[in-house]
């Protein structure tokens, strides 16, 4: 029988806050983190978009300026995210050999690759620094995080867009119950507010441009939704094997009972309208987990605020959950810390987590004239309450190229 696989430390710096204390305070909130950006380049480049969700807390706050020279802001903030969640988990001795990492981006080091290009083109390649390639690399932040812990079962990067972070636990899901691995810290980072991504997501017409009204922007579910703010992070977990967890007297949070990814195989960026792929990724997750339509009583969705990704993703909850989906409460938390691209599964595994710990959820906040075709249960004005007994909670991550992942966690 495959071992059960436990949360047992959290770790987070999103646009919210820079810790998960005050993430989840502030998710309970409602607090948006997208605001104006003040750099220069905005109007260097006349960018038709002029707002993000930046990271509430610099890494310079925890990191060293050697530290810091030496890693992408992605890099950055994974380290900063996993040294929360490795502190949190309370583990003082672990094999080396049965510790590994599985940490995803979407993106990675952009920051160090453009500036790198700028260097070359104005500079010459002599002024190119001897770390650029290790900073830009899109499996730094998995490595950077392995050295940290000293993990030598094995450092894994999962790049699957916007399901990388999810996809992330998944793979450390597999590493626990296979027996390769006794504790794995999983999670996701990005850094892409920068003007080229801006500019391209904003051509795809994939950004919202509510450029007088950022807080506002995002509003998953709504009629006027028009597109997804960009953010900035990381989320970072730490899963062990119950048996371990246990020997060692650890604090469980949870346990992460299933998990599944599939592909649409339908388009690059457009997801199935019918929401194919995401039924079967929720249909197998719950499979995986032994739970029933009934058991779940909580998602936080992918919810994006873009005109064509909300909906196939109700239809594809409908297939999966039947009826039971309409006593589901649904947090769309992208709607306060805009999308993390490659960090949003992550983070959100963070916050579904908690709502399972702690049995309430976060709000869903801008959501003032819901879509009549996504009638779902969503969160909004203030947490809603959980019921007492086994519950599960899932979250959903979708990306480009059609990555669909999904994770079902269950109350301990």
């Amino acid at each position: 029988m495959a071992r059960k696989v436990v949360i047992t430390g959290l770790g987070a710096t999103t646009p919210i806050g820079g810790d998960v204390p005050t993430l989840w305070e502030n998710a309970l909130k409602g607090v948006s983190g997208a605001a104006t950006l003040t750099d220069s380049w905005v109007e260097e480049f006349s960018l038709p978009v002029t707002f993000a969700a930046r990271a509430s807390t610099p890494a310079s706050e925890t990191l060293s300026r050697v530290e810091m020279k030496r890693m992408d802001p992605s890099t950055q903030f994974a380290v900063v995210a996993a040294r929360e969640a490795w502190k949190d988990s309370g583990i003082e001795e672990v094999d080396r050999d049965k510790l590994a990492v599985a940490f995803a981006t979407g993106i990675g080091g952009v920051w160090t690759l453009l500036d790198a290009w700028d260097t070359l083109k104005e500079k010459g390649p002599r002024r190119v620094l001897p770390m650029t390639v290790p900073m830009l690399m899109p499996n730094g932040p998995a490595a950077a995080v392995s050295l940290d812990l000293g993990a030598a079962g094995g450092a894994h990067t999962p790049v699957s867009a916007c399901a990388s972070g999810t996809e992330a636990m998944h793979v450390g899901l597999d590493l626990i119950r296979s027996g390769k691995a006794d504790v794995v810290m999983v999670g996701g980072a990005e850094a892409a507010i920068h003007p080229m991504p801006i500019a391209a997501f904003a051509s795809m017409q994939a950004l919202s441009k509510r450029n007088d009204d950022p807080a506002r922007a995002s509003r998953p579910y709504d009629v006027d939704r028009d597109g997804f703010v960009m953010g900035e992070g990381a989320g970072a977990l730490v899963l062990e094997a119950e048996e371990h967890a246990l020997a060692r007297g650890a604090r469980i949070y949870a346990e992460l009972a299933g998990s599944s990814v599939t592909a649409d195989a339908y388009h690059i960026t457009a997801p199935d309208p019918e929401g194919l792929g995401a039924t079967r990724a929720l249909k197998a997750a719950m499979f995986d987990g032994r739970i029933q339509p009934e058991d779940v009583v909580h998602v936080n969705a992918h919810a994006t605020s873009t005109p064509v990704g909300d909906k196939p993703e109700y239809t594809a909850l409908r297939a999966a959950l039947g009826d039971a989906l309409d006593d589901v409460w649904v947090s769309a938390t992208k709607s306060q810390m805009g999308h993390l691209l490659g960090a949003s599964g992550a983070v959100e595994s963070v916050l579904s987590t908690l709502a399972v710990y702690h049995r309430k959820t976060p709000v869903t906040i801008n959501l003032d004239n819901q879509d009549p075709e996504i009638p779902l249960k969503v969160v909004t004005g203030q947490p809603a309450e959980l019921r007492e007994g086994s519950i599960v909670a899932l979250n959903n991550s979708f990306g480009f190229g059609g990555h669909n992942a999904v994770v079902a966690i269950r109350s301990v």
